[in-house]
């Protein structure tokens, strides 16, 4: 099989295609014969060597994939071979014709969704729901500003939101970004480019502000976020790019939280709870991935270029050869 390796951390262009012998499931494993990968902003701060660890090199990038069962390993059960899955927090990497997972991070894929469909679950959809309902622990009747609306975790929080009838207002960087935004059910869509889309935000809650902020790149906008908070508002770091200055005073006098989250925290058993309740909205069709992108395995590094260029639309997938 062809399988993406690094052996130094750094730049893109450290990712190098390359054959390797076939895969195995070992005891409570899944084999999945991958026909999409995920690609996420955090693969590309993993091979860079910015996410707070290094992984064990040799290493094949992503978490996320999506195929076809090709064999299952000793105690596993409720997975069949020759089934459509989706899969998380793979241990072999998904950059890769075939890839393993633990059997707990396997679910099955419903055959309205594509592929890169199931490939864009994992990681996307994980964090958006942790993100609103974990922590920000959302109530019916909030209005919620997802920062970053476009892209692969907040076209997943605008459907999550939306679904859960709250008032969501989005942001994205391009016209067609907006567009998508809209059609994904959010109530109001502005630019973050605009320097006025904080007025904006205020105007369009009658000076009141939102409860709960779903923010992308705190670097940028978490000292301008504190000052859309009603009292007791929360804003939610999903990502961030650098560092930034804040007035404490801003989140005194508010009683606003700012809370951090992580993927890796995320325990087993949440993790599944996680994707039950998903799993309910792709079936009803409330929930469904928006692919922005697919390339072939063999252009991983440009993935890893789009998926930090902006503006975001969607997902990236890679796509192997067979």
């Amino acid at each position: 099989m062809k399988h993406i390796r690094v052996y130094e951390l750094g730049p893109p262009e450290v990712m190098r295609l390359e054959e390797a012998e076939d895969l195995r499931p070992g005891p409570g494993q899944v084999l999945v014969r991958i026909k999409a990968a995920g690609v996420n902003p955090v693969d590309t701060y993993v091979r860079a060597g910015q996410f707070g660890y290094s992984p064990a090199l040799p290493y094949t990038p992503g978490a996320d994939g999506a195929g076809i069962v090709g064999a299952v390993g000793e105690g596993v059960r409720g997975i069949s071979v020759g089934q459509r899955v989706y899969g998380c927090r793979s241990v072999s990497g998904s950059y890769a014709e075939e890839a393993l997972f633990e059997a707990t991070y396997v679910f099955s894929l419903p055959e309205h969704l594509s592929f890169s469909e199931g490939a864009s679950i994992g990681i996307p959809y994980t964090t958006a729901y942790g993100a609103l309902f974990l922590k920000a622990r959302v109530k019916l009747g909030e209005v919620v500003l997802i920062h970053g609306a476009s892209g692969g975790v907040g076209t997943a929080a605008v459907q999550l939101a939306r679904a859960a009838n709250l008032t969501v207002i989005g942001t994205a960087g391009s016209e067609a970004g907006k567009r998508l935004v809209k059609e994904l059910g959010a109530n109001h869509v502005l630019d973050h480019h605009d320097p006025n889309h904080v007025d904006q935000v205020l105007e369009l809650t009658g000076g009141r502000g939102v409860e709960v902020i779903l923010e992308m790149l705190a670097n940028e906008h978490l000292g301008k976020d504190l000052k859309l908070l009603v009292p007791f508002g929360r804003i939610v770091v999903i990502g961030s790019r650098g560092t930034v200055e804040i007035d404490p005073r801003e989140a005194m006098v508010r009683d606003a939280s700012i809370l951090g989250t992580r993927l890796r925290n995320v325990s087993p058993e949440m993790f599944r709870t996680i994707h039950a309740a998903c799993g309910d909205g792709f079936a009803r069709g409330s929930l469904r991935p928006i692919v922005g992108k697919e390339l072939p395995l063999a252009q991983a590094v440009e993935a890893h270029r789009a998926v930090m260029r902006p503006p975001a639309y969607g997902n990236i997938v890679l796509i192997p050869f067979s």
